[in-house]
């Protein structure tokens, strides 16, 4: 059953591939969003506080992926690797 287990796992992100990390990320920021929420209708400054944070920095990773999208300044999807 344990091993079952494993080979369902590997094969899941064997087919999400890289892909895992943003699909975690954006599942994180939906459950700030939510939180941000709660925070305003209930009035909880942790939570807007911690909601303000995450956009900001959620922001800023969207601005970074974009620039590096684009090859924006010394950004570059292609490494040279002198070993």
């Amino acid at each position: 059953m344990q091993l079952d287990l494993a080979a369902l796992e590997r094969q899941v992100f064997d087919f999400l591939g890289y892909q895992w990390a943003p699909i975690l990320a954006n599942f994180l920021h939906i459950i700030i969003v939510i939180l941000g929420l709660f925070g305003t209708i209930q009035y909880r400054p942790r939570y807007i506080v911690v909601y303000a944070i995450w956009t900001a920095v959620w922001v800023t990773w969207n601005i970074f992926i974009i620039c590096f999208y684009l090859e924006v300044g010394g950004l570059s999807k292609v490494t040279l690797l002198y070993l």
